[in-house]
């Protein structure tokens, strides 16, 4: 029998294994971040991994439902005393039978991600949709009669002018054993959005309740789940984290995700109950750092692309998968969050999700709208949220317009030959000298440079892994800037680079970063398979950019904000460089953070600004990069570094880009290259 191909997620690892090869084993030999601390007896639980059945077309595999060994004695012990989540194995026990794609996650990989979304400080005007009410209400009276609820309607009416309620029947079956308690004062949490209806009565308590108030703006990315629990009396964030999407398993983008629920029966179903139980998990964890209770959390305001969106729903997103891209839904939503199967929370909780704008322009960029205001700006202000589908808006006072672009997951790590996911230990940051072309480095968790002492000593636990989005965009600027990448994004050879570090990788050429193959560790590099990979992520970008300046009529923009995690982390001079954006003047590229998240806050303690943000979407005019002619123009001429034809005046002031052309086989050292200017 030949051997099975073994394919692990999120990392993107792959290789072929004798049938029976245990699957920690074969993470252990692929370098799979898979934890361990038993020695394989089944006993530390720490190796949990969640295999996946049926057809990957992304990884052109179809996964038998036995392709994993038939579970054994020791799991079925495991999981008596201490339970195993439905759909996990231990890596230690299961064997593997045949090609197989392996999730593993968060909770098992040894260096877990770190989930770059913190919430911004920026002010929010407080206007919750939940709120507490102290009221005393009147005792029953025999010549009065009426009921107990009747009475507490009468108390909102008359003490704080609030006309119409309404409770579920499990607050009524509390009603009057909470009234009683609390000897006639009792504190109610009423929710009222701003649409049509009544207060609904989402809890009680005896006398004053100090427990707080509390809700949860959720922005589910196809990546990454992020959190941010909000005290909904003052605004404040008290608890901020974030875990990998589980469903990410079924494939790392979105059109892998549709590919899945078409080709599999039932795989949609699969993959909303997977996405929910990954909300669950995190909401229960924000609940502990905090100390707070499920019953404490009162509402939750939740952003996400559109096929998320579909999935977070429980509808099958296949429409979306083809033209002209349908939404079973554009509208916000506003239901009840066990609905969702959102247990975490309190069970009358309310789960507001916001407008998405079109088929690929979901409620994440409107949340980013939210956010960032562009119908409120005064110069013309392009946005981008920098992900594995990037979301762009381009508006000022006049119109907003709004598209997404397939830019692909090369921009987070993926794709990349020594790329990962930010974790602690991944290059996030690179300069490389333009005269002795040597690197230096920095990685996440630790704040010195590669060259600085103690380097070596500061990062002895993590160690030097891979490197990250970010590394990867600045790894190929500076690259660009040094003269070992031509305009056309070809790496030079040592001969004519001037440098060792060039190396030949069968027909082309790598950039060696760094070098610990000696004592076990990593060899990273630059390949030009990953220049050509970022090349076709930013090219992407920026033809989705243009195609908007096109509809708006400018070949300028006045300012560029970056949002989302990554575009967090971005070095504008780098995005330029790279030609991921359009040229601007520097001091107006801003990062904006998690602008999705932020607008996530904002709808949260805002019922006001979810009626404004849904108004703007309906003004918000969207374009279609999928049926637009000249997307395909754009696309080729934006894959030069940084652009075929478009100049770059405001970049041109503070780096002149090195001449040079690998393409010719020369070998002058010197490759024709000129200094940069000092910016």
């Amino acid at each position: 029998m030949s051997d099975a191909l073994v394919i692990f997620t999120p990392s993107g690892k792959r290789g072929r294994f004798p049938v029976g090869t245990p699957v920690l084993t074969a993470a252990r030999q692929l370098g799979v971040d898979l934890d361990s601390v038993c020695g394989g007896r089944g006993i530390c639980s720490k190796c949990q991994i969640s295999p996946g059945y049926g057809e990957f077309s992304k990884h052109g595999v179809t996964v038998a439902p036995d392709a994993l060994s038939e579970w054994n004695a020791v799991e079925q012990r495991y999981h008596e005393k201490r339970g195993l989540k439905d759909g996990r194995r231990l890596g230690c026990q299961a064997q593997v039978m045949g090609d197989v794609v392996i999730d593993v996650p968060a909770e098992s990989q040894v260096h877990r991600q770190v989930v770059r979304k913190a919430a911004s400080a920026r002010p929010i005007t407080m206007d919750p949709a939940t709120r507490l009410y102290l009221v005393d209400v009147a005792e029953p009276d025999m010549h009065e009669p009426s009921g107990d609820f009747e009475r507490l309607a009468r108390a909102l009416r008359e003490q704080w002018q609030i006309d119409d309620i309404t409770a579920s029947l499990d607050v009524l079956r509390r009603l009057q054993p909470v009234l009683r308690q609390g000897a006639w004062q009792v504190t109610v949490a009423l929710h009222k959005d701003h649409l049509a209806g009544p207060y609904r009565v989402l809890d009680i308590w005896p006398g004053l309740n100090e427990s707080g108030l509390y809700g949860l703006a959720i922005d589910l990315g196809s990546t990454t789940i992020a959190a941010h629990l909000c005290d909904l009396r003052t605004g404040e964030v008290v608890a901020s984290s974030g875990i990998m999407n589980p469903q990410i398993r079924f494939g790392e983008d979105l059109m892998s995700r549709v590919s899945y629920a078409m080709m599999n029966p039932g795989g949609d179903v699969e993959m909303t109950r997977t996405v929910r139980e990954g909300m669950n998990t995190l909401i229960a964890a924000l609940s502990d750092e905090a100390g707070i209770t499920a019953r404490d959390i009162m509402e939750a305001v939740i952003v996400c692309n559109p096929v998320m969106h579909h999935l977070f729903l429980g509808i099958d997103p296949v429409e979306l998968g083809q033209a002209p891209f349908a939404l079973a839904m554009s509208d916000s939503l506003s239901l009840d969050a066990r609905a969702l199967d959102l247990h975490a929370l309190n069970p009358a909780a309310r789960a507001y999700l916001l407008p998405c704008i079109a088929g690929h322009v979901g409620a994440d960029a409107a949340a980013v709208a939210l956010s960032e205001s562009p119908e409120s700006s005064d110069d013309l202000v392009l946005i981008v949220d920098v992900g594995t589908n990037a979301e762009i808006l381009l508006g000022d006072k006049r119109r907003v317009l709004a598209c997404s672009s397939p830019t692909g997951p090369a921009f987070e790590g993926a794709q990349i030959s020594s790329g990962q996911r930010a974790a602690p230990g991944a290059i996030e940051a690179i300069r490389i000298d333009p005269q002795t072309r040597e690197p230096r480095f920095r990685v996440i968790g630790c704040d010195l440079w590669s060259d600085d002492p103690g380097f070596a000593q500061a990062t002895s636990a993590t160690g030097v892994t891979g490197i990250c989005g970010s590394g990867i965009i600045e790894a190929v600027a500076e690259m660009r800037m040094a003269g070992l990448v031509d305009a056309s994004g070809l790496i030079g050879s040592a001969e004519q680079t001037g440098t060792w570090r060039c190396q030949a990788e069968g027909r082309t050429h790598a950039y060696l970063i760094h070098d610990a193959s000696a004592t076990g560790g990593p060899r990273i590099t630059v390949t030009q398979g990953d220049i050509r990979a970022i090349q076709l992520a930013k090219s992407a970008l920026y033809a989705g950019a243009r195609l908007l300046m096109d509809e708006i009529g400018t070949d300028h923009v006045d300012r560029v904000v970056l949002a989302g995690a990554f575009g967090a982390h971005i070095s504008p001079r780098h995005a330029m460089v790279l030609g991921m954006i359009p040229d601007a003047h520097l001091d107006k590229v801003t990062s904006a953070g998690n602008a999705a998240g932020h607008g996530a806050r904002i709808a949260l303690c805002s019922v006001s600004a979810r009626a404004a943000i849904e108004a703007t979407v309906r003004r918000i005019h969207k374009v279609e990069t999928a049926i637009e002619p000249r997307f395909q123009e754009h696309f080729v001429n934006a894959s030069a570094l940084p652009h075929a034809v478009d100049t770059f005046p405001e970049l041109a002031r503070i780096v002149t880009l090195p001449d040079v052309s690998f393409n010719t086989g020369g070998g002058d050292g010197d490759g024709g290259r000129r200094r940069r200017k000092r910016g």
